[in-house]
């Protein structure tokens, strides 16, 4: 198909603006590419296969889901390979081409999605996504959900029963995560995450808790690693909710490397469970902060006091005798 110069121009902008970090434009962009359709579909594929951000062909298979184009099941279908929330866009791409496309393309699409839905090395919540995509369909959805209330995998065979679909999706993300399958997106871990601390068992929270600081720390500095950052003090946070100190070791270590504020959600945690083990990490972590960050010497400092007259951690206990040693303008602070 030939493009006119005006019309290439603005597509080659809109893709430019799926890979910015600004959201407003993606989302605009994903609008607007959808709404061009066919004529943006082979640069979109193209972009797609040279792309190296997870993030970037998310955002592009989203467009192709909103172009409804037959090039998208090719494109689908790789990325369905490779896990995560890129597989789960291609399983929306095509859900979409089912739904809305001529026979032959719902028809390849159709076949994507059943293979993706049976195929037991799939993450879970792709697996769910592809069945759910077509589990409408007269005949095909009956014998899918029939075959998946087989699996050996629980969750599987849970979520193909009548189970409400966001509840199976997360739970299926949950399942995912616990295995070493994160999502790409801290967001969403976060939010099922916080929806399934409360009642789920303490030794998987803690898990989670190190499955993320494992993410995290594989990230270079900058707003995505902060963003894995904040999943993971929420999971805290809700995990002192429930009284638990089964991971205050990794609260006392976060504010023992921390060298800049952390969310504070962290320090709510410390308020409510940190113990005997924290207070020096706190005091250190106060003596070399700037004095003119004050709201995070605030935090520090309240957090402190919070533990140690919970645990009656006195002047004269050893722990707050090396802290004297060690820093006395310090110690001298927040003790007042």
């Amino acid at each position: 198909m030939v493009i006119k110069a005006s019309a290439a121009s603005d597509i080659r902008q809109l893709i430019e603006a799926l890979g910015g970090d600004d959201d407003v434009r993606r989302e605009a962009a994903i609008a607007r590419l959808g709404v061009i359709g066919a004529r943006a579909v082979d640069r979109l594929v193209d972009t797609y296969r040279s792309a190296t951000s997870r993030e970037l062909k998310v955002a592009v298979l989203r467009a192709l889901e909103v172009a409804g184009d037959r090039r998208t099941v090719s494109v689908a279908r790789e990325a369905i390979l490779e896990g995560g929330d890129v597989a789960v866009a291609a399983v929306a791409a095509l859900g979409a081409l089912v739904d809305a496309a001529p026979a032959p393309a719902a028809t390849d699409a159709l076949d994507v999605l059943v293979a993706a839905a049976l195929d037991t090395s799939k993450d879970r919540r792709v697996r769910l996504a592809s069945f759910q995509a077509i589990q409408h369909i007269p005949k095909v959805g009956e014998q899918i959900a029939a075959a998946l209330q087989e699996d050996p995998d629980a969750g599987i065979s849970a979520g193909a029963e009548d189970v409400p679909r966001d509840k199976a999706a997360a739970d299926a993300a949950w399942h995912d995560a616990l295995d070493g399958r994160l999502p790409d997106d801290p967001a969403m871990l976060r939010e099922v995450a916080l929806a399934r601390t409360p009642a789920a068992a303490l030794s998987d929270v803690q898990k989670m808790i190190d499955l993320v600081r494992a993410r995290e720390g594989s990230m270079n500095p900058g707003p995505r690693r902060d963003d894995w950052r904040a999943a993971r003090g929420a999971l805290h946070q809700a995990l002192a909710l429930r009284g638990s100190r089964v991971a205050v070791y990794d609260l006392r270590e976060t504010i023992e490397e921390a060298r800049e504020p952390l969310p504070v959600s962290f320090l709510a945690a410390l308020h409510v469970i940190g113990d005997e083990s924290c207070v020096e990490s706190l005091a250190a972590a106060y003596a070399r902060t700037p004095s003119g960050d004050a709201r995070w010497r605030h935090q520090l400092g309240a957090a402190f006091r919070a533990i140690t007259r919970r645990e009656k951690i006195t002047r004269r206990h050893a722990a707050q005798k090396r802290i004297a040693a060690r820093w006395p303008d310090a110690a001298r602070e927040l003790n007042q």
